[in-house]
């Protein structure tokens, strides 16, 4: 892999004392792209790990509840852009596997701490998919929101996720309208069409919510983060802005949101150009949150098994390829020493 080469990115030769920082502070606030080879806190180096690889750890596993569809799709034309979805979602985690690796860290370092449970991928992938309407609420909403927290990390401080990021977040806006466009089809079909997306959205809406992390009050490391650049808007904030996107469009679709206490307030303060207005909406049930995020979800057990099962069948083939580029690399080697 490219990024290899970048195992021992940084040095250590550097006192990160307060001048350090404060210089290191000012590259980020000039918007200046922090770079594999720059020197930079271990704190900023560690966030991102963190960061990225739970990010890749989604996308992979993130590809289970679709990819159980795609032998099941209702028509060749929604398997083949289903496939493609999932396709694309694999590649997702093959670019952020590799911009966390240009940290330092291995990706079989990175797997070896998500089988352990050290490491953690989005809650959302956590739920069941019972019906093919699972998976145009997936796409509609699931990727909204996902588009919704990724298009800001585009202008991430760090180069190599802000740039996999620019091609991640255009391939997600085809997911999305994939989804509207079989969401759209089941609210305009029969009735029986339209009860099923309907339960959908009642099952995904609320763990959707949940997808943006924790309320701001409970997100200990949104503070730093955010003076580091790593991400520019807060949990709520992005909460609150997909809300106010995704209403209006379930309204169109002739669909109810669940939720009681939704509705719009002229005068709610987002933060958006000094405009107001968004909507209220009701509590998040955090318990089931928290319960979720630490394996206690109606499928946690079953995405880390197959994950599991995947990497371990997977061993064989890594070797293989380990030892190909091995044997060309000798090879190539030997060819420029004839050369010579």
């Amino acid at each position: 892999m490219y990024t290899q080469g970048l195992l021992n990115a940084g040095t250590d030769d550097f006192v990160e004392d307060d001048a350090f920082l404060a210089k290191f502070q000012a590259r980020i606030d000039n918007e200046e792209k922090i770079e594999p080879n720059d020197d930079m806190p271990k704190a900023y180096r560690n966030t991102l790990i963190r960061q990225i690889s739970q990010h890749a750890h989604s996308e992979i596993i993130g590809m289970l509840p679709e990819g159980n569809w795609i032998s099941r799709s209702p028509t060749l034309r929604r398997k083949k852009i289903l496939l493609a979805k999932v396709q694309d979602e694999g590649g997702h985690g093959l670019y952020l596997y590799a911009a966390a690796e240009t940290l330092g860290i291995s990706r079989e370092e990175m797997i070896e701490q998500l089988l352990a449970g050290k490491a953690k991928y989005s809650s959302i992938f956590n739920y069941p998919t019972p019906s093919w309407a699972d998976i145009g609420i997936i796409g509609w909403l699931v990727d909204g929101a996902a588009i919704m927290n990724q298009i800001p990390l585009c202008r991430c401080s760090y180069g190599p996720y802000a740039r996999a990021m620019v091609r991640i977040c255009k391939e997600e806006s085809f997911h999305q309208r994939q989804g509207f466009d079989i969401t759209q089809t089941l609210a305009k079909g029969s009735a029986v069409q339209k009860q099923m997306v309907q339960d959908s959205l009642n099952r995904w809406w609320w763990p959707v919510l949940m997808m943006f992390g924790p309320s701001d009050s409970d997100s200990t490391n949104s503070d730093q983060t955010m003076r580091w650049r790593i991400k520019r808007f807060t949990n709520d904030t992005l909460r609150q802005k997909f809300v106010d996107a995704t209403v209006p469009q379930a309204e169109f679709l002739g669909l109810t949101i669940p939720d009681d206490r939704l509705k719009w307030n002229p005068n709610k303060n987002t933060g958006k150009n000094n405009m107001s207005g968004g909507y209220d909406f009701g509590a998040i049930d955090w318990d089931e949150f928290w319960r979720v995020v630490k394996g206690d979800g109606p499928m946690n057990r079953d995405r880390l098994k197959a994950r599991s099962n995947a990497w371990d069948k997977g061993a064989w083939v890594r070797e293989a390829a380990l030892v190909h580029a091995q044997k060309s690399a000798k090879k190539s080697q030997a060819a420029s020493q004839k050369a010579a």
